[in-house]
């Protein structure tokens, strides 16, 4: 999985850039006024490899792109 630190795993969830165009449409939209990250479990993460994902989502919400 992507997103190993997570205490509730979803088979044939979003993939890595479905979730970033996700982001990315939305901070395209101009229309956030609020995030919130949860399910990023640090006990169950190899080498914060979700916590990293769950940063590029949040840097690609406010702006950034990953092309």
């Amino acid at each position: 999985s992507i997103a190993p630190g997570t205490g509730t795993p979803v088979r044939g969830g979003l993939t890595y850039r479905e979730a970033h165009l996700a982001c990315e449409l939305i901070a395209e939209s101009g229309n956030m006024v609020s995030m919130d990250i949860v399910e990023v479990n640090p006990i169950l993460d190899h080498e914060n490899q979700t916590g990293k994902l769950a940063v590029e989502l949040i840097l690609s919400a406010l702006g950034k792109t990953i092309i």
